[in-house]
């Protein structure tokens, strides 16, 4: 049995206080997001913030015995408030100092703060479980305690790289037959090729790349190691592409293009042969990203059986809408 807590030496924590967040908080954020149990790249100020002329920010931080132990990314337009819009997923960010009680806690004045801006709702996008280095779901129990609903599940893709999965038959035979075709993969040094690849490849479905190649530099440059290029060359000409976040546990294939010929010759599956079988082997997941369209609505079957013939399968992405 647990043995009972003596009345005389148990003391009780401060419950958290919410406030909104400012740019001096900008280095304690990051601090936080880098010890948090589910926040990675995408949530450190000098990503969020690289596009910052786009949204009006109001995130918050959440301090206790005056240190900050969680953050929430958001940004409100028209009474709205999402967290965050320019992010696949944020909601709270949170450290091994904020317990269930205090979420709680915590979601009650998050919801006073943005009602005293006069927001109406908040769209929650949710970080999946994949993303997680330690259990953090404390928020989905308080989002359902709040009366948020689910209003949007996308899939995406992951492979567990620790555990055993395998290419289809078809994808090794399509290894090997770009190995022969004299393939060479190499760490690209600067984006232009990749962008103007992966422009003309998305042209074709009439959509464009979430990032400018101006973006992409100034990424890349504040965030080296993490933001990373892997090329597939032939005699020097790019053949395919593959932009990868590297969250640490996880890495993410933020973009995937192939020229006319890398397709002709498979090219794109020996960079993510390599990538997968090789270079991030060592990690827990290779994230594919989702494979949904029309807010989640409709499965793009031809690409998400793509990703499946690497071994990967599904998880979902979830998004809740709480009114205020």
């Amino acid at each position: 049995m647990w043995p009972k807590p003596s009345r005389r030496t148990s003391t009780v924590a401060p419950m958290p206080a919410v406030r909104r967040y400012v740019p001096a908080d900008a280095d304690a954020w990051d601090a936080l997001v880098e010890r948090s149990r589910n926040g990675n790249l995408l949530h450190r100020r000098g990503y969020m913030d690289y596009h910052a002329d786009r949204f009006v920010d109001c995130s918050l931080v959440v301090e206790q015995h005056g240190r900050i132990v969680a953050v929430f990314p958001a940004d409100i337009r028209d009474k709205l408030v999402t967290s965050h819009g320019g992010l696949t997923y944020a909601g709270l960010i949170s450290g091994q100092a904020l317990r269930a009680d205090a979420t709680l806690a915590v979601f009650g004045q998050m919801a006073d703060a943005y009602r005293a801006l006069g927001a109406q709702r908040i769209v929650y996008k949710a970080v999946p479980h994949v993303f997680h280095a330690y259990p953090a779901e404390e928020d989905l129990y308080a989002l359902q305690r709040m009366g948020a609903r689910l209003t949007r599940r996308d899939l995406s893709s992951v492979i567990a790289l620790q555990e055993p999965f395998q290419f289809t038959e078809p994808r090794r035979r399509a290894v090997r037959k770009a190995g022969r075709a004299g393939i060479s993969l190499h760490v690209g040094t600067d984006p232009a090729s990749f962008h103007a690849l992966l422009s003309e490849v998305l042209r074709q479905h009439h959509v464009a790349p979430t990032h400018s190649l101006q973006e992409l530099r100034l990424l890349q440059a504040r965030f080296p190691r993490q933001i990373v290029l892997h090329e597939a060359r032939r005699e020097g000409v790019l053949l395919a592409g593959a932009l990868i976040y590297d969250l640490g546990r996880v890495v993410h294939t933020q973009y995937l293009a192939a020229a006319e010929e890398g397709r002709r010759l498979d090219a794109l599956s020996f960079l993510l042969a390599g990538l997968i079988g090789s270079t991030y082997a060592d990690r827990r997941y290779f994230s594919f990203g989702i494979s949904t369209e029309q807010a989640g609505a409709v499965l793009n079957s031809g690409l998400v059986t793509q990703k499946e013939y690497f071994g990967a399968r599904g998880i979902v992405h979830d998004c809740y809408e709480w009114p205020l």
